[in-house]
């Protein structure tokens, strides 16, 4: 689990986002985090500790003069062993304090004696949260070093839309995921293709090829975690977009390529080709549903090759530092090294297709000029990472910052 081990003090200030804390505890712990709840008076006004306390399994501190602390010092014992201070829902009127130092109560006091990083969830009004006061404190809490998650923009308990409302419970957890990860691709900018593509016979019928998108989609998450800027070009997927990373969805390998040329546009430094491309098109596709009683005979079709996206990106001027993937039915490393060399790349990652198409987990084989080297079988999420972390070894230095 990404936060195995971690132990977070969550604190939940007064804001009708606070139901959202619950749930938050929840899925922090789904990640494999303890949790310890400290409230606000104003928080316990929209949800009671009793809440908190059955979820995290843990007593819940609201009271500055606390005695259940046995040197009554709640305020430096309770983030003492913490790896993190986060604050969701974080009100104006929390931001302010933290903005200023204020100590007024059990929660202010914790953070201004914390030794651990401090993170806050924003939760406004749109107007308060565009407020020049409220935009100097946050200001503020940035040059002090203290990490913002969100705001997004959406729809507000006081029926308006805007920026404000607090980032969703797993949308949160993402982001402290990336906070604590390495940060071995700060600086870069990556682009991901990920997912099939679609190409029509006419407007009902189509020639695909079989890809769920999640290896694509997981290597995408696992790059923004690195400290990437991320663009992902997703062929026809349900999937949800990774929090963080920048989606353009497409349909056929034209668009596909189109898509992939723009986002390798000068400034891209690596370039990951996970999707499944068809390689051919249907150049005499009808514009109307071909009917069976009225062609009368299996309908003749005729193809056209389509672009070779990764071999087109790995030929530009300046290109990219360029990953291909390769699914294959049989000769896994024979033809995976011919498919790195005609496509002109430096690395190849390649896998038995048809046994891992739309599973969780996966088997790799990855292949460059050195040799082959196998990752084992592990969830895509997992393995992502650890591409992640062999094509940073292999670009050198990451440009600047480091895991917590």
């Amino acid at each position: 689990m990404e936060l195995d081990k971690r132990h977070i003090v969550l604190g939940v200030t007064g804001g009708i986002a606070a139901y959202k804390a619950a749930e938050l505890v929840r899925e922090l712990q789904r990640a494999g985090a303890s949790v310890q709840v400290v409230m606000t008076h104003a928080a316990t006004h929209f949800v009671t500790p009793v809440t908190f306390q059955a979820l995290s399994a843990r007593a819940v501190f609201a009271d500055q003069w606390d005695d259940r602390i046995g040197n009554n010092m709640a305020h430096i014992e309770l983030s003492r062993g913490a790896d993190a201070i986060l604050i969701a829902p974080a009100s104006a009127d929390f931001i302010g304090k933290l903005a200023n130092g204020l100590c007024d109560d059990l929660l202010g006091t914790m953070c201004v004696a914390r030794k651990c990083p401090l993170l806050v969830a924003p939760a406004m009004n749109r107007q308060m949260w565009t407020n020049p006061a409220v935009r100097r404190n946050v200001a503020q809490l940035r040059t002090d070093g203290v990490t913002l998650f969100g705001p997004e923009s959406g729809d507000q308990a006081c029926g308006e839309v805007g920026p404000g409302r607090m980032l969703e419970p797993p949308a949160i957890v993402e982001e402290l995921v990336a906070f604590f990860a390495p940060r071995l691709l700060a600086g870069r900018r990556v682009v991901v293709t990920a997912g099939p593509t679609y190409e029509p016979i006419d407007p009902v019928r189509g020639i695909t090829n079989r890809s769920s998108g999640k290896m694509g989609f997981a290597l995408a998450r696992a790059c923004r975690q690195a400290g990437a800027e991320v663009r992902l070009v997703a062929g026809p997927t349900t999937l949800p977009t990774p929090a963080g990373v920048t989606r353009t969805d497409v349909e056929t390998a034209r668009e596909m390529c189109d898509a992939a040329l723009d986002a390798c546009a000068p400034g891209c430094d690596i370039f990951i080709a996970v999707a499944a491309v068809a390689d051919w098109q249907v150049t005499n596709a009808s514009a109307h549903k071909i009917k069976k009683d009225e062609v009368g005979t299996t309908p003749e079709l005729a193809f056209a090759e389509n672009p070779d996206i990764l071999q087109t990106v790995a030929a530009l001027p300046n290109a990219p530092y360029c990953v291909g993937f390769a699914a294959e039915s049989k000769d896994l490393a024979r033809n995976g090294e011919q498919k790195r060399r005609r496509k002109g790349v430096p690395f190849l990652v390649a896998n038995i297709g048809h046994e891992t198409f739309g599973c969780d987990d996966n088997e790799l084989l990855l292949i460059d000029e050195h040799g082959m080297k196998p990752l084992g079988r592990a969830s895509k999420d997992e393995l992502a990472r650890a591409l992640v972390a062999e094509i940073a070894g292999r670009l050198g230095k990451p440009a600047t910052g480091s895991g917590q």
